[in-house]
């Protein structure tokens, strides 16, 4: 009896390690290709300058595909402000969130790698680290990145509820992403997602100023107070972006 208990258990403990296992490295692949996908779209080749077009098609394309692969297995989260917005919505518990953001840093460092090892030495530039744009204030950006990253979060929650009609939370989720570039872009260089930020940054070593200030995309490096525009509002909007979904379902909202 006691033998048949003790084959249970650790049937069951196999079934709960390969189901966790399954989703934290489906968020790993998914935030790397995203990276490797997004940030090579914006690389700026000397004869065919990226459009702000098509870097947000390319994000959009890449973010529908990674869903599509991705979220029946982990929730295709991709992004540490989704799953904080889903832990503060508990829709997802503490360890298993603090895992898919280990996941998704990882992820995002090896895409990052990977996109740079195959880059020419001359093409790699500032390779997609995040800044604030020249003629762009902290509290500018910081609005901005708020907007930007709220109607992302509202929109996976939205695209990813059982009670919606059915439809592909692939193809609205990519087109979040896409809004989001189209107008974020000139602002910040549209972040909305810190595992992406994180990866180029902790590539090229440039991690120190990634974490100094609140700023996102951009093409130049900034100085003095500008230089402290640089990724802190990403992180400050996934706090935020959790609240106010806590605070709109509390109120009866239903998206």
């Amino acid at each position: 009896m006691e033998s048949g208990r003790c084959s249970l258990a650790k049937m069951l403990v196999c079934r709960l390690w390969m189901t966790i296992s399954k989703a934290l490295f489906a968020e790993f692949l998914a935030t790397a290709l995203y990276v490797f996908f997004g940030v090579g779209s914006a690389l700026r080749w000397p004869l065919a300058l990226p459009s702000v077009l098509q870097i947000a098609i390319t994000f959009n394309l890449a973010t529908a595909v990674i869903v599509q692969i991705t979220w029946k297995a982990s929730g295709a989260h991709v992004n540490p402000a989704v799953t904080l917005a889903f832990l503060v919505g508990s829709q997802i518990s503490l360890p298993r969130a603090v895992a898919y953001v280990a996941a998704q840093l990882a992820g995002a460092t090896a895409g990052a790698a990977l996109l740079y090892g195959v880059t020419p030495g001359d093409i790699r530039e500032n390779f997609g680290v995040n800044m604030v744009r020249s003629s762009a204030s902290t509290g500018q950006a910081v609005a901005v990145e708020l907007i930007l990253t709220l109607q992302l979060v509202l929109c996976v929650f939205a695209s990813t509820d059982s009670r919606q009609t059915t439809g592909s939370p692939a193809a609205t989720i990519g087109a979040s992403v896409a809004v989001g570039h189209l107008i974020g872009f000139y602002f910040t260089g549209c972040s909305m997602n810190p595992a992406r930020s994180f990866g180029s940054a902790i590539i090229v070593g440039k991690f120190e100023v990634h974490w100094k200030a609140p700023g996102l995309p951009g093409d130049q490096v900034n100085t003095g107070k500008q230089a402290e525009s640089q990724r802190r509002p990403v992180v400050l909007t996934a706090h935020e972006q959790g609240i106010c979904f806590c605070l709109l379902r509390s109120s009866g909202w239903d998206p």
